[in-house]
């Protein structure tokens, strides 16, 4: 009988009815439930209860393409809900289909010729909040054609902290997403994150971290990091992360540091990369910047993942080394004069001799990449054909050393198990079979000739 109660109640009517006067009514109702939301926490408790249709009511209302004039309202009581609850109220949003309203929301609101800006930063930051509690975002964001229209505001709103942030969160939540990371990659924008990441400055260290999350998330796609390589991102990301290092002293900014190694780390999965990251001095850098970063404890992050590209970009070789790049010298007992074994002896020390093979079969894995839709109903429906679910299968088999004709001559040893030993039953008074315990059954031990 409160009045949140009754407000949903005349907002769940107004859906349903399409009087004339509707209208004026649902904005009226809208800014009474946003106004009860803001100001009063036992509004926000009845809103969440479990049980509540509050939720429900709003997705539903949002849902209806008539009222679109109080859909701002509305999305501003699911933004203040989620932001002020932690996000608990996630979930219901995404069991009720919240995704797939507020992606279509943000389609419709794309197409005006000046969109809100507000209702832009609302939308955004809803989606990036329920993102991560659905797993389908990606393909659904695809399949609504949603999937462009961040990256377009980001273009065209560079320098607008307050929409770009949000904007790059999303995007961030879609790049999980091997198909939509290829297809946001031909669109420009890992050209576009270059152009907000950069040198140290204390201003807007927030947008830099979500830029180098989202560009680390785009990386890990072999036609990304190809074009990155391209580009000479490898060299930028080396200063970049030199220029913080040596400026946070206080290591403040610990995370955005990372956030440059794990771009690093991801370019360097493909071939071309570690090239890249060679050829720009990178095993001098990270081992330097490392061993600046070993006296402080909380820099271990740092440290592991430097160690992690180091040993991923440190040229391999086959044993034996004649070279100073081992401390022992195994020499092989014949060289031949000629032949592959002496080709590498000859070689240079810094050559790596191991043919690195890893990136021939880019090009097929990259249509691979283009071509599969559904990638994430692979996690939800796999099956391991290798597992054996037969029992009978998975018995062992206990094979017998010798054919029974030859254990034969062993019969006068072990007479229990060939005699057919019986004993009396005092009910019946017959004689009955002997059942030897289950617990005493075990393999014919057969003796060795020495035991004999």
């Amino acid at each position: 009988n409160s009045r949140t109660v009754f407000l949903l109640s005349q907002l769940e009517k107004i859906n349903l009815d399409s009087v004339v006067g509707a209208s004026d009514n649902a904005r009226y109702v809208t800014s009474k439930i946003l106004h009860l939301v803001q100001s009063q926490e036992k509004t926000r408790k009845e809103m969440t209860s479990k049980g509540s249709t509050g939720i429900e009511v709003i997705l539903s209302t949002l849902e209806v393409k008539s009222f679109n004039f109080c859909s701002y309202g509305l999305i501003a009581v699911l933004h203040f809900i989620i932001m002020n609850c932690g996000g608990r109220r996630a979930s219901v949003i995404v069991t009720k289909g919240g995704t797939q309203i507020l992606l279509q929301l943000l389609l419709t609101a794309s197409k005006d010729s000046s969109p809100n800006e507000e209702l832009m930063v609302l939308l955004h930051t809803l989606l990036a909040k329920i993102g991560p509690k659905d797993k389908k975002i990606g393909v659904k964001a695809r399949i609504n054609g949603a999937l462009n229209i961040s990256l377009n505001l980001v273009k065209q709103n560079l320098h607008n902290l307050r929409l770009v942030l949000p904007c790059l969160q999303v995007l961030r939540v879609y790049s999980t997403n091997s198909v939509n990371a290829v297809s946001l990659g031909k669109n420009g924008v890992v050209e576009l994150l270059f152009k907000i990441i950069g040198p140290f400055s204390k201003k807007n260290t927030s947008l830099m971290k979500v830029a180098l999350d989202t560009l680390a998330a785009l990386l890990k796609s072999k036609t990304n990091a190809r074009r990155a390589v391209d580009k000479g991102y490898v060299q930028v990301l080396l200063t970049i992360y030199v220029d913080w290092h040596g400026h946070d002293s206080r290591h403040r900014y610990m995370l955005i540091r990372k956030g440059v190694l794990q771009c690093i780390k991801s370019i360097t999965n493909i071939k071309l990369g570690r090239k890249a990251f060679i050829d720009a001095n990178g095993m001098k850098i990270l081992y330097n910047t490392s061993q600046d970063c070993l006296a402080v404890r909380t820099l271990d992050p740092l440290v592991n993942t430097s160690s992690l590209i180091m040993r991923k970009c440190f040229p391999k070789n086959r044993l034996p080394l004649p070279t100073i790049k081992s401390a022992f010298h195994f020499q092989l007992p014949v060289i031949p004069a000629s032949g592959p074994v002496a080709q590498l002896y000859n070689l240079p020390p810094d050559v790596d001799d191991v043919v690195d093979e890893s990136d021939d079969n880019d090009d097929a894995e990259t249509e691979s990449e283009i071509e599969t839709e559904n990638d994430d109903d692979k996690d939800q429906h796999f099956k391991n054909d290798d597992i054996e679910t037969d029992i009978n299968k998975l018995k062992p088999r206990q094979e017998l050393g010798r054919s029974i004709e030859e254990l034969k001559m062993y019969e006068q040893f072990f007479p229990e198990l060939s005699e057919n030993f019986q004993e009396w039953d005092l009910v019946s008074k017959e004689p009955k079979p002997f059942v030897p315990d289950a617990n005493l059954s075990g393999p014919i031990v057969v003796p060795t000739a020495s035991e004999e």
